[in-house]
């Protein structure tokens, strides 16, 4: 019963998910024409006018582009190498939109919206069991999130490749994206994070547009403070309570020390005990709730 329910919550969300793909595919893509532009004409355009790269990095990021400086990553980047350039879309707030708007809307609508609808009493009125139920949502994650990672990567894999990178004699220009399938470990961390605390505040909720609209609250409060805490050092010390401070694929990729560094796994464990502590704490709750009569 329960991989029938999984195979009935996969062709319930075939629309979001095909959308959600494409756009993580699309954006990475799009992000590689970014970049060709940047370092292939841009930097070399400046660098002919006697700019030199820290010349435009300090007009650049000076002032309010601090907070641009700070989106792409910080002062470690690069911007007239491509590898560097191209780590950008792995924590542009555009992908962590595209991740976090699948994340919690999915989760938002796996309780909440079926009590919501008031079909949760249909549905357990079969011979399914609450645990089953999550289960079968997990399940539905474990299958979603690697598909996500897998065509985010492939959107790097072939822009890197349509625009020439792979193949560039210039150190600068070259790009293995092979480097970024390190980094694919924390995209599947922050959606289970995002996904496993929303699917704890919809287990116990029964109004899907609420337990939405305070799950975006959340996740943009810690954010704002993620960001924040990266320009103004008394909100440092509140970074560490945010899931985005452990989000770092982009360190992963220009660090270059992969799975020896021991960064690498303390962020990809926290994020990936958040998901499961929402998870464990979703099934406790629901197992324990009384279903609301539907109205």
């Amino acid at each position: 019963m329960t991989f029938v329910l999984v195979r009935k919550i996969l062709r319930d969300l075939r629309l979001g998910l095909f959308v959600t793909l494409t756009l993580v595919f699309l954006f990475q893509m799009l992000w590689a024409r970014v970049t060709a532009r940047i370092v292939g004409h841009l930097i070399q355009q400046f660098g002919q006018l006697g700019f030199g790269i820290d010349q435009l990095k300090k007009i650049a990021f000076e002032g309010e582009g601090r907070v641009i400086e700070t989106l792409i990553g910080g002062e470690g980047v690069s911007i007239d190498r491509a590898t560097d350039m191209m780590s950008v879309a792995l924590v542009h707030p555009m992908t962590q939109l595209i991740l976090c708007i699948w994340a919690v809307g999915r989760a938002s609508g796996a309780i909440a919206g079926e009590i919501d609808r008031g079909t949760m009493e249909l549905l357990l009125s079969q011979p399914i069991r609450r645990t089953q139920v999550i289960l079968a949502h997990f399940l539905v994650d474990c299958v979603a999130i690697p598909l996500i990672c897998v065509l985010m990567w492939s959107g790097i894999w072939f822009g890197t490749w349509l625009l020439g990178f792979q193949s560039a004699a210039n150190p600068k220009l070259f790009v293995d994206p092979y480097r970024f399938l390190l980094a694919m470990p924390s995209v599947a961390g922050l959606l289970f994070a995002v996904g496993g605390l929303t699917m704890w505040v919809s287990a116990a909720g029964r109004s899907r547009t609420r337990v939405l609209g305070f799950a975006v609250l959340v996740i943009l409060l810690q954010f704002l403070i993620n960001v924040i805490g990266q320009m103004w050092p008394p909100m440092e010390a509140w970074r560490p309570w945010t899931i985005f401070r452990w989000y770092q694929p982009q360190a992963i990729v220009l660090n270059g020390s992969g799975l020896s560094n021991r960064e690498t796994y303390l962020s990809w464990g926290i994020l990936f005990g958040i998901g499961l502590l929402g998870w464990t704490l979703a099934t406790l709750r629901f197992r324990r709730r009384d279903l609301p009569a539907p109205l």
